[in-house]
């Protein structure tokens, strides 16, 4: 096995356990010692990679944007024709996950934003805002080149604002106040509307 691939093999080890202990035990709770018990890899083994587990839960911030981007670009190129409605799916897709509290992506993000004032903390969550932002934008600007999203639509304003309402429902999962009165379900149907408006008649 190449060095790369070893490397892509632990790396992704270290983060799928960090994941499965999230989920069990919840960010404040995942200790150094208990990612190294249940991965079996060595402190040196993990420092190679990051330092701390905050740098960890950064990583898998950005693992899951390079998901998102990797099917959303995988469905523009299996598209034939010039066809909306498949690669937008790949985004939304996963939204529903923005109104639950438990969801890995969202614990992590309201774990940083505490310790935001670190100065390790505060630069990784501006790269997850920047990467969010960037790639949401790319995906509005590849819709107009191929002509599915309309070109007046400003992609970086538009962009923002889909990161705005992303935070946002993040944030309501803490707070949990009341049954909501726009969901995830209709963020995704305004994304849609958005991106791709009903022909005026």
């Amino acid at each position: 096995m190449k060095q790369e691939e070893r490397r892509q093999q632990t790396l992704q080890l270290l983060l799928s356990t960090v994941k499965e202990l999230i989920h069990e035990k919840g960010c404040d709770e995942v200790k150094m010692s208990d990612i190294m018990e249940r991965s079996g890899l060595s402190k040196g083994a993990i420092f190679h990679y990051v330092k701390t587990k905050d740098e960890l839960f950064a990583l898998i911030l950005q693992e899951r944007l390079d998901d998102i981007d990797a099917r959303f670009n995988e469905r523009v190129d299996q598209e034939e024709e010039r066809e909306f409605q498949g690669p937008l799916k790949e985004i939304t897709r996963k939204l529903s996950a923005l109104d639950d509290s438990e969801e890995t992506t969202n614990q992590i993000i309201l774990y940083l934003l505490g310790k935001s004032s670190q100065p390790v903390v505060a630069a990784a969550l501006r790269d997850f805002h920047e990467s969010s932002f960037q790639l949401a934008r790319q995906w509005i600007v590849t819709g107009q080149n191929h002509g599915v999203i309309p070109a007046a639509i400003d992609a970086d304003r538009t962009a923002e604002l889909f990161i705005l309402v992303s935070h946002g429902l993040r944030m309501r999962t803490a707070i949990q106040a009341g049954t909501p009165s726009f969901t995830s379900d209709d963020f995704a149907a305004f994304l849609a509307h958005t991106l791709n408006p009903p022909a005026s008649s």
